[in-house]
């Protein structure tokens, strides 16, 4: 199922073969991880055991991290969804340390990504309304040295998804 295999930095990364049942079952846990084995089992066309066998496989390969379960936001009143893009003219790594540790310290920031580009860094934050980033912003800033910050106001959701597209399996002959 896995190799070890050197990246270009001269890390080991571990290079994990799906077989078409692997991908099943991926796919089937994407939809529901609280399925029971017998379910998963049945909706791939394999028996209990295999399935056990592969999951626990696939976990210590670290293809499947965690399994969670996904809140409703708008139920738990945090309405506002702010995607925050942050510049700065900071890029030492006792300023990212700090940067990112404000972040992790912060629930409301549910991602964060550094960028390539004009933008160093975009946050998704989910708040209750705009008092509430108001007061997110503020003490970022209190904390943070940040050249520039543009938060951008979601009016609708149109897609989201913690499913990953799972790659299909090379074409003999291709």
């Amino acid at each position: 199922m896995s190799e070890p295999v050197s990246t270009e930095s001269g890390a080991t990364q571990i290079s994990v073969r799906l077989d078409e049942v692997d991908r099943k079952i991926l796919f089937q846990l994407q939809q529901d991880a609280s399925l029971s084995l017998d379910q998963i089992a049945e909706r791939v066309g394999a028996s209990k055991t295999p399935v056990w066998n592969r999951i626990r496989k696939l976990r210590e390969a670290g293809v499947i991290r965690k399994q969670v379960a996904i809140l409703d936001p708008e139920a738990l009143g945090l309405e506002a969804c702010f995607f925050v893009l942050v510049r700065t003219s900071e890029h030492d790594k006792e300023w990212a340390g700090r940067f990112l540790k404000a972040l992790r310290d912060r629930p409301e920031v549910v991602e964060a990504h550094r960028l390539a580009g004009d933008i160093d860094y975009i946050l998704k934050v989910q708040v209750r309304n705009a008092r509430a980033y108001d007061r997110f912003y503020q003490s970022l800033i209190s904390e943070v040295k940040i050249h520039n910050v543009t938060a951008l106001l979601s009016m609708e959701e149109i897609k989201a998804s913690s499913a990953l597209p799972i790659p299909d399996l090379p074409q003999k002959g291709a």
